[in-house]
């Protein structure tokens, strides 16, 4: 509109939203002349913060969490709706965003119980006998292997360091359910991209993972990070590598280095003559906004090496309030990042 450039701002703020105020660190775009703006990027970041703040504190599910549910039983948006005696495109809209009154956010939280829903599918005057029948069958078998999820049940949560009976998603995740299947396959990408030693490695996660945080209020794999001496890292990222190699995502080769000592490098499976083949990138995983910001973090630290990207990552907020405490980083301080230019021309 004015042809100035126009930095990018960022200041607390409350915003109100159903009867409340919420701060968050609100953004938009200033001019020389003093005037404000904002666009469809700040108004989805801005109106994120305020949504993942609600849902915490109310314990409502997130997106991904509702998707899940009805990934699980293998129904449409529209069925989903009918089971539970929503409006044909309610669930749709959960799933797309919109926050759920507390009382239907209790009903898919039961739902997400095979057993419970199972009653709801009984229950639901919208289901003809065959329908029924199909989605009866569905939380049968998941009914059957429920009985066996004691033996391995906590495996994720450990990987991905989720305490037990934590709340999650938080704002320790990025306001993610925590995704295994997803930072394993970000492993795989950085791996595909750049063959990295394992302190680079934990680099490219932390900043894939703040970096989206950072432009759209959400992590990509709900994984938590701590501060160490190196820099940030995922939670329990020893047991997460050993997952990797061990389900035959990567390969991690431990090779000597020019000092003596021992070090970790990511290779793709294909690349140590694997008999099984190739194990490419899965794409399909992730969303088109996740996929320009791997690809943004693996051009960004692509000539930079374990020393270079540590010096880097010690000058971010987000390693610099915890690393004494090696304490769980807030995800809200991936507004600070300092590694990516925010500026933006009108």
């Amino acid at each position: 509109m004015t042809g100035n450039d126009m930095p990018l701002c960022r200041e607390p703020r409350k915003i109100p939203f159903r009867k409340e105020e919420f701060e968050i660190m609100y953004h938009f775009y200033r001019d020389t002349d003093g005037a404000q703006y904002t666009e469809t990027f700040t108004d989805e970041v801005n109106i994120s913060q305020v949504y993942n703040q609600y849902r915490d504190k109310y314990n409502l599910p997130f997106p991904d969490e509702i998707k899940a549910i009805r990934a699980k039983y293998d129904l449409s948006a529209i069925k989903m709706s009918e089971v539970l005696g929503f409006g044909a495109n309610v669930w749709r809209n959960y799933e797309a965003g919109e926050v759920p009154s507390e009382s239907n956010a209790r009903l898919i939280q039961v739902a997400d119980d095979p057993m419970e829903f199972g009653k709801m599918v009984r229950l639901s005057a919208h289901l003809d006998e065959k329908a029924r029948g199909r989605i009866l069958k569905r939380v049968d078998e998941l009914l059957k292997e429920k009985d066996g999820w004691h033996l391995g049940m906590n495996e994720e949560d450990y990987v991905m360091g989720i305490e037990p009976f934590a709340t999650v998603p938080d704002h320790t995740t990025g306001y993610r359910k925590p995704s295994l299947e997803r930072l394993s396959e970000m492993i795989v990408f950085f791996t595909e991209a750049m063959q990295p030693w394992k302190t680079k490695m934990n680099k490219l996660l932390f900043y894939a993972d703040f970096r989206h945080y950072q432009l759209h209020g959400v992590s990509i794999s709900g994984a938590p990070y701590r501060a160490v001496t190196w820099g940030p890292v995922p939670k329990q990222f020893d047991a997460l590598f050993d997952h990797v190699a061990r389900t035959g995502k990567v390969d991690f080769v431990q090779k000597e280095l020019p000092d003596g000592n021992l070090g970790g490098q990511f290779l793709p499976r294909q690349a140590a003559g694997h008999a099984n083949g190739p194990r490419s990138f899965r794409e399909i995983l992730f969303e088109e906004s996740e996929l320009a910001v791997l690809r943004e973090v693996a051009e960004r630290f692509a000539m930079d090496d374990a020393r270079s990207i540590i010096e880097i990552s010690h000058r971010e907020e987000a390693w610099q309030k915890h690393e004494k405490d090696h304490g769980i980083i807030d995800y809200n301080l991936a507004f600070g990042l300092k590694a990516f230019d925010q500026h933006h021309k009108s």
